[in-house]
């Protein structure tokens, strides 16, 4: 991998499958996380499904919810092609994107598991992870993301060419 510099922002022109997938699942995630918290302890296997959901789709490729926002008309930026009417997010390599999914799926599941067996405040970390995701998809920029991008790991929605200016992430640099 190739160290970078720089800032990693995604496209925030239009809402596509995968950036208002991360939305609802960063609005599952506190809503669940709040109720865990404030109403019954249990509510937090909603967050261990969404972390196990993501963990499935970073290796398959499908997403109910993606699947869903598919049939209502939204259109994919990292979708495979030729993939009839189903929506599969592409798998062919361990893109930037793709290592979010699975990334996020782990953490969230080994929390919110502490969250029971050990100590509530691992509540803490669901609900900043659920906020993470809700800026992610508002504005484009994510800790984590920056975080693999510096470390060389390639983005599907920012090739270095540039070749589609608002179909692509911006990389900033500084």
């Amino acid at each position: 991998m190739t160290f970078r510099s720089g800032i990693f922002i995604v496209p925030t022109d239009r809402w596509y499958i995968e950036r208002t997938v991360w939305l609802i699942a960063g609005f599952v995630l506190l809503t669940s996380t709040a109720m865990a918290a404030l109403l019954h302890p249990l509510w937090i296997l909603v967050v261990i499904a969404t972390g196990t959901t993501s963990v499935s789709v970073s290796l398959t490729g499908f997403c109910v919810i993606g699947n869903v926002l598919y049939k209502l008309g939204f259109t994919p930026m990292l979708g495979r092609a030729a993939s009839g009417d189903w929506y599969f997010m592409q798998t062919d390599t361990w893109y930037l994107e793709r290592r979010i999914y699975m990334a996020v799926g782990v953490n969230i599941s080994i929390a919110s598991v502490l969250s029971i067996v050990h100590s509530a405040w691992w509540l803490a970390f669901t609900g900043f992870v659920g906020v993470a995701m809700v800026w992610f998809a508002a504005t484009g920029f994510c800790i984590m993301a920056n975080g693999l991008y510096w470390l060389g790991a390639e983005p599907r929605l920012a090739p270095e060419d540039g070749a589609r200016p608002h179909a692509a992430a911006r990389p900033v640099t500084t």
